[in-house]
């Protein structure tokens, strides 16, 4: 699964638990997934622990905090800066994962 630098770091440090993804590639409840950021080596594994489909406008604070945000305002504002725009009725999956693994420094 690949995600923005800053998101990255905020799943390896356990502050992000969870993702909403426009639907381009499925991911399978029970499955261990390489996280990273770009076409790298992986950071880590996540384990996708729950799957669901909802509207943008429907996220939570509960939720936008599992995003790794403060706010859902920040939580859209992000999704804005990611995908060139917000719109509230787009329906997406939202995976809940948790950390499996991360990759160790090869010295």
């Amino acid at each position: 699964m690949l995600c923005k630098a800053d998101l990255l770091a905020k799943v390896l440090s356990g502050q992000k638990t969870q993702t909403r993804r426009t639907g381009q590639r499925q991911f399978t409840v029970g499955s261990i997934q390489p996280i990273s950021h770009g076409y790298t080596k992986p950071a880590g594994y996540i384990k996708i622990i729950r799957k669901y489909r909802q509207p943008l406008c429907c996220i939570s604070l509960k939720e936008a905090r599992k995003e790794g945000f403060g706010s859902v305002e920040e939580f859209r504002e992000a999704w804005r800066q990611i995908n060139g725009g917000y719109n509230p009725d787009q329906v997406v999956d939202v995976y809940e994962f948790e950390l499996v693994k991360k990759a160790t420094l090869e010295v």
